[in-house]
């Protein structure tokens, strides 16, 4: 149990859970069909995504130490070695770079391979360097769905997925400047350069408001450049979008008393997962 505690920890299995939650969102949309051949691509793009959070806590090692959220991470722990996690790492991404290709052909696994590169040679060294390093650093979110849909045989070109990759461009911003909100001192108490050095809380606030309400247009687009097939579903991501501007409005306020990040952070996850499963159903019908 203890070291599949550590497995865990090191995967980041929440965050690779997601991942192949979007992957296969992007194999139903193309395909229509909720099959076996799904299996094999998604649980590749899970090494791979679960191989690059690896090298990211290899990354991160010394900046973890500092911070009482991540202090407690396997490395900066001493639950495990530097050199185990890097070797742990390269094994998972390498074998699901690997089983990716052989299944689903070098599309799939070159977009797999530019999330780890993203990822691990872009975003993270950026961190280090900008406070908005989020912004480019959302791609990563953004290539999932795109290796699913080519896994069921779509085309890259095709601007269908295009949208839906946009989608996930945008929301993980407002998904990561919550965080913020809740975690921003300690990362300034690690070295990170953050907006909560640069802004006050309401502004971050108002800025988190206006990148929300870009994710909720962003769904909308999906929706007016027809790439849905039923009306109920254009009507559900309407209702979805709106409802998620309506329960984020409460960031414009002045003052609350008890402002909780991690309630908003809970909503902009379940209303990105009631997305996928509306976007999966409608093209399951």
């Amino acid at each position: 149990m203890k070291y599949l505690h550590i497995f865990t920890e090191l995967t980041k299995l929440k965050i690779t859970v997601a991942v192949a939650f979007t992957t296969i969102t992007g194999y139903v949309i193309f395909s229509g069909k909720l099959d076996s051949g799904l299996i094999i691509p998604t649980f590749a793009l899970w090494l791979l995504a679960a191989g690059s959070a690896v090298f990211n806590h290899w990354q991160e090692r010394r900046t973890d130490a500092l911070m009482d959220r991540t202090k407690q991470r396997p490395i900066p722990s001493g639950k495990i070695t530097a050199t185990q996690a890097f070797i742990l790492g390269f094994t998972l991404s390498t074998v699901g770079s690997i089983v990716l290709w052989l299944e689903s052909g070098w599309m799939a696994m070159v977009l797999g391979q530019l999330a780890l590169v993203w990822y691990n040679l872009i975003y993270t060294p950026l961190k280090r360097k900008t406070a908005f390093a989020v912004i480019p650093g959302s791609v990563i979110g953004a290539l999932p769905p795109a290796v699913g849909w080519v896994a069921a045989g779509g085309s890259v070109a095709d601007p269908r997925i295009w949208m839906v990759a946009f989608f996930f461009f945008i929301w993980q911003v407002p998904h990561f400047w919550l965080l913020l909100l809740k975690f921003g001192k300690q990362y300034e108490q690690a070295g990170f350069p953050t907006l909560t050095s640069m802004y006050t809380q309401t502004q971050i606030k108002n800025i988190t408001f206006i990148w929300t309400a870009a994710t909720a247009i962003a769904c909308i687009m999906i929706v007016a450049l027809g790439a849905v097939q039923s009306s109920y579903t254009g009507a559900t991501l309407m209702i979805l979008s709106v409802g998620l501007i309506l329960l984020f409005v409460g960031l414009l306020r002045p003052s609350q008393q008890q402002f909780n990040p991690r309630a908003y952070f809970m909503h902009i996850n379940i209303y990105a997962l009631l997305v996928m499963i509306t976007l999966s159903a409608d093209s399951l019908m």
